[in-house]
């Protein structure tokens, strides 16, 4: 129908949304001059918006009698987002629902045909991409999240026949997500019903020790899950396997002992672990894009690095991630690995090389013998000949490299992913590293307990014999690059909490405090934990 004909006469139409009615009535006399003059005031402002409009000749997506089922999507999808985690009162049906019931002008009901554009396309923005911009909230997460645009969705939405199911496929698609969904609404019942018991009051616990301590971690195991009920009051057996059940879960030292660091994690509240899949959650949408059909994927919280072949991990290894430190903890985005390097060099940073040998070589000139040190056009530098004594970090002038060694500090392979962050995966000679509970000790940049392995899964690819062809470049121990055909993207996330394919929930400790202050920020902009739905 033309603007100009629905304008002409009285709209007033009883909408069942789900059971309530409201009535649009517009007078008779209406002009569509009124009604282009209210959208385009309405959407001043917004760009997007006032673009969608003024090319659709202001003809509306929301306010017709043919707009119904666009209208019942958009209040489905408001009812369901508490389900995806996002801040209750932003979307309010009820909110949406009034503001249809108060338009009775051509004014009301241009203001009111914006104001439900700007909701969807403010839900559509934070159930596809995230509630938060990631940089904002800890600068260390280098994310480039993939906001749609948002005149090609508004574009999209008016011309789709199937409003239900456009609305549907906003969220992340992935099986991850409705995983995470799933275990969002179990662990939402259990805090309504009182959570996993009561805590384990106890330093420790082994196999022998009994009291109320023991039938505490015995009554919290059995609400896990990682227990059949019993009504042992003795650590026997089947506890301690309970407790490598919960160790492997939370990527715990699986050793059937409930030690300080065990029954700290057992300790955590139902409250805690909903709120680290809150963020598990975000963070899904905040990388809501196709990874790649075959892809490297380096959850730094659970200290492995996997190959990833159609979603399913084809090789795993362990490894070490940037320490602590304020200047040393590995970032967090995508990129895509092009090539690996054999019999690598090292290239000191400048930031390593100022602040930690610069001192050393300030007090001993022969210091870091290991290192050769090259000035400015690349010639080596005797040590004897120069005074370090006169350089600060600011003036240094030099280089330093470790030439390719088994003691080289990259080992004896790298593989590389350009970036401006100088972050990459790499061989280490420090293995004893590796069977560390908490592996952040590096740099920055990730360690691979097994890089031969992984160059080897790597090199499958593209070469018929991948280990002989590896192996003959190491042999020669001389530096030599080897390009990937196919690069293969990489992402270096962040997951406290996350599912297996079969479906378990498991969660690791938030080494950098990053989800901590992902959480914070959640919790600022409305999102509640064990919100109910509508």
């Amino acid at each position: 129908m033309a603007l100009s004909h629905w304008l002409s006469r009285v709209l007033c139409k009883l909408l069942a949304i789900g059971g309530v009615a409201v009535c649009f009535a517009l007078p008779a006399q209406a002009q569509v001059t009124a009604f282009k003059q209210a959208v385009a005031e309405a959407a001043a402002g917004d760009a997007a918006i006032a673009t969608f409009y003024r090319e659709r000749a202001y003809t509306p997506i929301w306010t017709r009698d043919a707009d119904q089922a666009r209208r019942v999507a958009l209040i489905e999808a408001l009812r369901e987002a508490p389900l995806h985690g996002l801040p209750v009162s932003d979307y309010a049906p009820n909110a949406v629902i009034s503001q249809m019931r108060a338009a009775r002008t051509v004014a009301d009901m241009g203001a009111l045909e914006v104001y439900m554009t700007r909701t969807f396309l403010e839900y559509a923005r934070d159930v596809q991409t995230g509630v938060l911009t990631p940089g904002e909230v800890d600068d260390e997460i280098k994310r480039e999240v993939p906001l749609r645009d948002r005149g090609a969705l508004l574009t999209e939405f008016g011309a789709s026949a199937a409003p239900g199911a456009f609305m549907d496929a906003l969220p992340p698609a992935t099986q991850e997500y409705t995983r995470l969904m799933k275990q969002k609404r179990m662990l939402e019942e259990l805090m309504a019903g009182g959570g996993w018991g009561a805590t384990v009051q106890a330093r420790a616990l082994e196999i022998g020790d009994r009291g109320p301590a023991v039938v505490a971690l015995r009554n919290r195991l059995i609400a896990m899950g990682h227990l059949e009920r019993t009504t042992t009051e003795t650590y026997d057996l089947a506890i301690s396997q309970a407790v490598r059940r919960f160790q492997a879960a939370n990527g715990l030292e699986e050793d059937g002992v409930a030690g300080a660091g065990t029954l700290a994690e057992i300790n955590k509240g139902v409250d805690t672990r909903l709120a680290q899949v809150h963020v598990a959650m975000e963070r899904e949408r905040w990388i809501n894009r196709p990874l790649g059909d075959r892809h490297i994927w380096v959850n730094l919280t659970d200290f492995t690095a996997q190959v990833r072949d159609h979603g399913v991990t084809t090789f795993k290894t362990r490894s070490v991630i940037g320490a602590r430190d304020s200047d040393r903890r590995s970032p967090e985005f995508s990129d895509e690995m092009e090539h690996m390097v054999i019999n690598p060099s090292w290239y000191v940073p400048r930031s390593i090389a100022t602040k930690e040998y610069l001192p050393q070589l300030k007090a001993n000139p022969n210091a870091v013998g290991h290192l050769e040190i090259t000035d400015v056009r690349g010639r080596r530098v005797n040590r004897a000949e120069v005074d370090f004594t006169q350089f600060t970090q600011r003036n240094f002038p030099f280089d330093m490299r470790q030439p390719p060694s088994r003691s080289n500090a990259l080992g004896l392979v790298k593989f590389m992913f350009p970036n401006k962050y100088n972050i990459y995966l790499h061989d280490t000679p420090q293995k004893s590293l590796f069977a560390r509970e908490v592996r952040a000790f590096s740099h920055g940049c990730i360690r691979l307990n097994d890089p031969f392995d992984f160059a080897y899964a790597l090199l499958a690819a593209q070469e018929a014999d991948p280990e002989g062809f590896f192996q003959a470049k190491l042999r020669t121990g001389v530096e030599a690059q080897v390009d990937l055909v196919e690069p293969v993207p990489v992402h270096l996330v962040y997951r406290t909490a996350f599912t297996t394919p079969t479906g378990e929930l498991h969660f690791r400790r938030d080494v950098y405090g990053r989800d901590a202050r992902i959480w914070d920020a959640l919790a600022a902009q409305g999102v509640a934990l064990g919100a109910p739905r509508g």
